[in-house]
C-alpha cells in the first residue's frame, strides 16, 4: 500500500502530535516552524486523509483499576467467512478486549485482553469467549511485567523513501 505524498512538515506534525495530541495549534506551529494558519489546514488535510484517525488519552490499566493484561490465542473450529466474522463481530462487542488480531501460524486469532483481577478474567472467558459459537481453543498467557508500551508509530521510513 503506497504512502500518502507526505513532506518533512507533515511528518514533524505527525510526530508531534503522537508525542502531545494536546498540544496548542499555535505550539504546533512554532515547533514544525510554519505560521498557525497553514500549520492547521495540514493537520486538517492530515485529518481528512485518514492520516489521524483519532485524538486520544492514555489512562494507566492499573491506576484505573484494570492491572491484570492477559494474551489469549483463539483457535476456530473452521476457518470460513461466516465462522471469522461471528467471532469478530463478538469480540469487537466485549470491553475488556483491547486489540484483536487474525494471525497466521498455530492460532487464528491474539487478543489482549484487561481485567480487574483473576475472576474477572475467569468470568470473561467462561460466560463469553468460550460460548462464542465455533472456538475450538483458547490459550492465555497472563503478563507480568510491561517492558515497552508505545503508541507513536516510527515515521523514520517516510523520511528515508524520499
Amino acid at each position: 500500500m503506497p504512502v500518502k505524498d507526505l513532506d518533512a512538515i507533515d511528518c514533524n506534525i505527525l510526530n508531534m502530535l503522537q508525542e502531545d495530541a494536546r498540544i496548542s495549534n499555535v505550539d504546533l506551529s512554532e515547533k514544525v516552524h510554519l505560521s498557525p494558519s497553514p500549520c492547521l489546514r495540514r493537520v486538517r488535510r492530515l485529518e481528512s486523509e485518514g492520516m489521524i484517525r483519532a485524538y486520544v488519552t492514555l489512562l494507566d490499566p492499573a491506576e484505573v483499576g484494570l492491572p491484570v493484561s492477559v494474551f489469549v490465542q483463539v483457535s476456530l473450529e473452521r476457518q470460513v467467512d461466516d465462522a471469522l466474522e461471528n467471532f469478530e463481530r463478538e469480540i469487537v462487542a466485549r470491553p475488556e478486549v483491547m486489540e484483536c488480531y487474525l494471525m497466521t501460524g498455530d492460532s487464528d486469532y491474539l487478543l489482549r485482553v484487561v481485567a480487574p483481577d483473576l475472576e474477572a478474567f475467569q468470568r470473561f472467558l467462561l460466560e463469553h469467549l468460550t460460548r462464542i459459537p465455533g472456538v475450538a481453543s483458547i490459550k492465555s498467557s497472563f503478563a507480568l511485567k510491561q517492558v515497552s508500551y508505545r503508541t507513536a508509530l516510527p515515521l523514520g521510513h517516510l523520511n528515508d523513501a524520499r
